[in-house]
């Protein structure tokens, strides 16, 4: 997992609006599996996440991410995007908050098997507006980590540290050339190329009319 530290500022992270419709439209069909892959690598780690910020235990907060893709299979093939009616991702995250509503309140009914777990889930689960920050904080991170890990094999070990130790780490040009051995010029057209190549990435997630 790459670090928080990440500064949304350099990538273009921040100003990325949601999943991008070309996705949405591939997603429809079941068969799709590199759409589907692609939607599960970026959106399964945030539901889990988010179980798991509200309380649910490792394999319980797995179990819902799994729920939650099952609702987006059923639905994706008549899912119609409207960008006045709210983004894709804040209506994945109310299906995954009501997916996290259900265990709990389930587990709650039935003390023998984790009623103190789900009551602690309820409790945790905060005000609507201030999950929606986090979880779009989230989500940016995520497209970041993702879009990362897909351009970094194109790059030599030393132009990819050289942008990761600048951007990432905050680290100063000058000391991560002389680590590097590179010129302070180097590092910044090494630092250019790879968010370059990020922000390409991050733009075919783009979700636009």
């Amino acid at each position: 997992m790459f670090a928080a530290t990440y500064r949304q500022r350099d990538s273009g992270v921040a100003d990325s609006p949601t999943t991008r419709v070309s996705l949405l439209v591939r997603i429809r069909d079941r068969c799709d599996a590199e759409a589907w892959a692609e939607f599960v690598e970026i959106y399964a780690p945030l539901v889990y996440s988010l179980a798991r910020r509200h309380g649910a235990q490792d394999a319980d907060a797995a179990d819902l991410a799994q729920e939650v893709l099952k609702t987006v299979v059923r639905t994706a093939p008549v899912f119609a995007y409207d960008p006045e009616r709210g983004s894709f991702r804040g209506w994945l995250l109310t299906v995954a908050r009501n997916q996290l509503r259900k265990w709990a309140n389930a587990q709650r009914r039935h003390p023998q098997s984790g009623g103190e777990e789900g009551q602690r889930v309820l409790e945790a689960q905060p005000a609507p507006d201030e999950e929606a920050a986090r979880w779009d904080q989230e989500y940016h991170q995520r497209l970041f980590e993702w879009a990362a890990e897909k351009v970094q094999p194109l790059f030599r070990s030393a132009t990819w540290q050289a942008f990761w130790q600048t951007a990432v780490e905050d680290r100063a040009a000058g000391e991560v050339a002389a680590a590097l051995g590179l010129s302070i010029g180097a590092v910044y057209i090494a630092r250019s190329r790879v968010l370059a190549r990020i922000k390409e990435q991050i733009q075919q997630l783009r979700e636009q009319p």
